[in-house]
């Protein structure tokens, strides 16, 4: 999933270059849809494994 975050990151900072607002504001959104969810997923799942240990 942050893979994705980061083709899409890389797309916004293309369309930047040449001048597509429409465009990286769009991908600059999943982008950051996407980075969000994946911090969630690797707090949940570090603290899953914190609580297995135990």
């Amino acid at each position: 999933m942050l893979q994705y975050a980061g083709i899409f990151l890389v797309i916004a900072l293309v369309a930047a270059l040449f001048g597509f607002t429409g465009i990286v504001a769009g991908a600059v959104e999943i982008a950051r849809i996407l980075f969000f969810i994946f911090l969630v997923l690797f707090a949940a799942s570090f603290i899953t494994g914190l609580l297995r240990r135990h």
